[in-house]
């Protein structure tokens, strides 16, 4: 089968319709053409292209492997029907071609083995003669080189090029040669090494079967590449593939499925999602507490900072039926990161105040004031710089979009969130270090005051208006 690979510039944006009700035209025009399949990709700026899969083929992929050739082939088949069926597929295909002709041999293992040719050295023969295979790397200081062992191009051409192929043969005995009279002259008797007529000990057959016999860690395979449309995501495509399988499945036991490629990067990504945001929640948490000397404050700090921001970046990608893809995850931890200075703002300056010997109350509503302008200032700063992204600015936009929603989403929302409680998330967890925590050494706050000192009570000076 020959294949080819052309690109496409586009005229600027605003001069041509989007990128996807372009593939879909010319999708729908080349399929068209009888015996063509072509598959249109825009080039991401962010490219994954890992397993069996390469970007000329699709973007995403589904292998499945079997130890049974004919098994797997028939699911191939199977799937195949099931996948063209799914409407959020762009384009779908297989590397499995059944109807190329092909030459079979097969070894006469009895008879080869009379002749002492054993099965590796004629695997070793077809590969020598016709797989390209180099056997010797040459080495010079400016360049190095293949030696490439094969057979000339016009004595590999027909079937019955393989009767001049002659197998080695380890055998020992009486050299003879027959005179011109008849008669036998014998020789020296030793070990010899005989070459015998490949079609000795194999026969062919020219058969219709598939154009190349893929495999997967040593098992034969067929890979399915496949591009969504816009707005279809990755998950519902997975999920519907995993189904179809599955429905299949049960008939042939012995073969199983695994996405490729960008797809199993997805797969582990987001399998993986809930165990990294607890583990970058858990590393600001332990760094807070340090800093902090406190194991309640970084709750404060990052409870109603987070839990908003991720809340509200999540609610705006639904709002504005944009997918959770990978740029998305980039915006969701990038988020984390923006949002909880708001509360550092808040509970550093109301430490500052506490050590001077103000009371809670006092101290949480002066710093919630005292750091509300450069909240806010540093909040826009951030929200500024992700809106252009949001809106869909540049030739590829569409794909960083879903990140600049995320931000914006999640800081709007949990703006409006922390700045009203954080002072009553701070109230409850100093009330519950006082009569809890500090009672205990060890768990006993840095920031710890002695009931009977002085102060604590006695300090109620009036909160600073907005200036």
């Amino acid at each position: 089968m020959s294949q080819g690979l052309m690109f496409l510039f586009l005229k600027p944006r605003a001069e041509r319709p989007p990128i996807d009700q372009i593939i879909l035209r010319l999708q729908k025009s080349i399929g068209s053409i009888p015996g063509i399949t072509a598959v249109l990709t825009p080039q991401p700026v962010l490219q994954i292209s890992v397993g069996a899969t390469s970007q000329t083929q699709g973007q995403y992929a589904y292998t499945i492997s079997g130890i049974v050739p004919q098994d797997v082939y028939d699911v191939a088949n199977q799937l195949l029907k099931k996948l063209q069926q799914f409407k959020g597929f762009a384009s779908v295909r297989s590397d499995y071609y059944h109807d190329t002709p092909n030459l079979r041999i097969d070894i006469n293992r009895d008879r080869a083995a009379t002749y002492g040719v054993s099965t590796s050295a004629i695997q070793s023969l077809m590969r020598n003669a016709y797989s390209q295979n180099y056997v010797y790397l040459i080495k010079e200081p400016d360049d190095q080189y293949q030696v490439i062992l094969e057979v000339k191009d016009k004595d590999r051409a027909h079937p019955g090029d393989l009767d001049d192929l002659y197998v080695r043969s380890s055998t020992s005995g009486n050299f003879s040669a027959s005179g011109s009279g008849g008669g036998t002259i014998a020789t020296t008797t030793g070990s010899m090494t005989n070459l015998v007529p490949l079609r000795v000990v194999t026969s062919t057959k020219e058969v219709i079967g598939p154009q190349a016999v893929n495999h997967l860690n040593q098992f034969t395979s067929v890979t399915f590449n496949f591009n969504l449309l816009p707005n279809v995501a990755i998950g519902d495509a997975t999920k519907y593939i995993e189904d179809a399988f599955a429905q299949i499945h049960p008939n042939y036991p012995t073969v199983q499925g695994i996405f490729q490629g960008e797809t199993l990067v997805f797969q582990q990504l987001f399998r993986s999602l809930p165990l990294l945001l607890l583990a970058a929640i858990f590393v600001m948490y332990v760094i807070l507490g340090i800093l902090y000397e406190s194991y309640v404050h970084p709750f404060t700090v990052l409870f109603p900072a987070i839990v908003p921001a991720v809340v509200g970046g999540l609610a705006t990608l639904y709002l504005f039926h944009s997918v959770l893809s990978l740029y998305s995850v980039i915006g969701l931890f990038l988020l984390l990161g923006i949002v909880k200075k708001n509360g550092i703002m808040v509970v550093d300056f109301a430490l500052q105040r506490i050590d001077e010997g103000w009371d809670l109350r006092s101290a949480i509503h002066e710093a919630s004031m005292e750091r509300f302008r450069p909240i806010m200032m540093t909040t826009l700063a951030a929200l500024m710089g992700a809106i252009p992204i949001a809106l869909g600015f540049g030739q590829d936009a569409a794909s960083r979009r879903p990140l600049g929603l995320v931000i914006v989403g999640g800081l709007i929302f949990s703006q409006l969130i922390t700045l009203f409680v954080t002072p009553v998330i701070y109230l409850w967890l100093e009330w519950f270090q006082e009569h809890v925590l500090d009672k205990v050494p060890f768990l006993r706050s840095a920031h710890y005051h002695d009931e009977a000192g002085p102060g604590r009570e006695q300090l109620r000076p009036e909160p600073a208006g907005v200036h």
